[in-house]
């Protein structure tokens, strides 16, 4: 009898009581991208894996409920699945490692490595939609980070913590801009999601950010245009609760996301196959939901946290300024900066559009004097542009107008302060300097 008790008691020990629950079910719709499948207990965000013959599966996630039915979307496109197939739970989706030797490398939304090089097994988790937190306890933003841009660290200077939009149409050099501050930056952790982006632009990106010095401090999180929606969205998650973890063990990081727009044409993918009645141009409620959910993770921290200093980049379909997401991210961000196609079309790059860009916070991390010389340097800088086409049709004679005069005399160091060769790295003082310079000599 004491052997069987022995027996026994070894077993119970080797039984493992801390691995979740499996729920399953039978698929009995599939239009070709949305599973419906008997319900089980699962929730929203959860991941299953669908049987599609005795050895292969494909990854789902759950989207919804109807009338007692688990509704899913898949992550592989053209899968073929019949109904009948067995839907199993494989992970609730909510949690997702983290370690510090996420840096120099490049994920994919899931957490698998694109560079074919296996991930130390990381014991740290941390919620992917991240944790509500009181706003009263955050910290104030009262310094700024240099991300090594002159036009931004003197004319749109960014504060740790702050949360930007880059608002720009196609082919004004978005990507270029991006990169640099992703290298240039003093900020202790670069995480960069790149999210819908053409899988050409992706490897060029990778490619020059990771072979500078800044490797060892970066993290990429791709997931390019042609994977499914739900990847998308978890994407920009899965990047966006790396830079909190860095941001609680107190690091200051620096979040690039190209862009919140394709995150919002992902949702909006998602929700018109759930239903959803489409409102402005065609989003549902749900997209606009999501926008400020996704934004408000970043930011300052608690005391003895660091800071994520957020930069979103904003595609104006057409140059449309007024596009739905545009009009919605600029309620959200602290400010924003504007690329311009007329300043690409003289050569101008970065092509920032210093007078219509703006930062909320500039007063609040800079001097008196750098508002000042800034101040300056957007009003002759806007009324050179625009008079430009007069002064270059000989329009105009010198001494019909003083301050035009001033800005006509202005212009080429004007337009020397803005432009930066994508190698070239101008620090936040000498930026600085370089702006007080331009108004120091006349």
């Amino acid at each position: 009898m004491k052997d069987f008790f022995n027996e026994v008691s070894k077993d119970i020990t080797q039984l493992n009581f801390h691995k979740p629950i499996s729920f399953s079910g039978k698929v009995n719709r599939f239009d070709g991208n949305i599973i419906q499948c008997d319900g089980f207990p699962a929730h929203v965000g959860t991941l299953c894996k669908v049987q599609i013959s005795n050895t292969d599966s494909v990854t789902a996630e759950i989207i919804g409920f109807n009338n007692g039915q688990n509704i899913l979307s898949i992550y592989e496109s053209g899968s073929q699945i019949k109904v009948g197939a067995t839907v199993t739970t494989i992970d609730e989706g909510s949690e997702i490692s983290v370690t510090d030797d996420l840096l120099g490398r490049v994920i994919d939304a899931l957490g698998e490595p694109l560079d074919e090089i296996p991930l130390p097994k990381a014991s740290n988790k941390w919620p992917l939609k991240g944790t509500p937190a009181n706003p009263l306890k955050k910290t104030p933003i009262d310094k700024p980070l240099d991300v090594g841009v002159r036009a931004i660290n003197s004319l749109i200077s960014v504060g740790r913590g702050q949360r930007i939009g880059i608002i720009a149409g196609s082919g004004v050099g978005k990507s270029v801009l991006l990169g640099m501050m992703s290298k240039f930056t003093t900020a202790d952790v670069v995480v960069v999601g790149l999210i819908g982006e053409r899988g050409r632009e992706v490897g060029a990106f990778v490619n020059n950010v990771l072979d500078s010095d800044s490797k060892s401090k970066t993290c990429i999180v791709a997931v390019p245009a042609d994977r499914s929606p739900l990847l998308r969205i978890r994407g920009a998650e899965r990047a966006t609760a790396i830079a909190e973890y860095f941001r609680a063990i107190g690091k200051n990081v620096l979040l690039i996301m190209d862009s919140l727009t394709r995150v919002a044409h992902a949702q909006r993918e998602i929700g018109l196959a759930l239903g959803e009645q489409a409102t402005a141009k065609g989003y549902p409620p749900s997209v606009i939901s999501l926008l400020p959910k996704l934004i408000e993770r970043s930011g300052t921290g608690t005391k003895n946290e660091g800071s994520i200093t957020a930069f979103y980049t904003v595609l104006a379909d057409g140059d449309d300024s007024n596009d739905p997401v545009v009009d919605t991210s600029r309620a959200i961000l602290d400010g924003h900066i504007l690329l311009s196609r007329s300043q690409t079309q003289l050569g101008i790059y970065p092509a920032i559009d210093v007078s219509l860009s703006v930062s909320r916070v500039m007063n609040e991390i800079t001097d008196n004097d750098h508002q000042e010389h800034a101040k300056l340097f957007k009003k002759y800088l806007s009324l050179y542009m625009e008079n430009r086409d007069l002064i270059l049709m000989g329009g105009y004679e010198t001494g019909q107008d003083e301050e035009l005069d001033i800005a006509i005399s202005l212009w080429p160091n004007l337009r020397a302060h803005i432009e930066q060769s994508d190698v070239t790295e101008s620090d936040f003082q000498a930026s600085k300097q370089a702006l007080a310079a331009i108004f120091e000599s006349k």
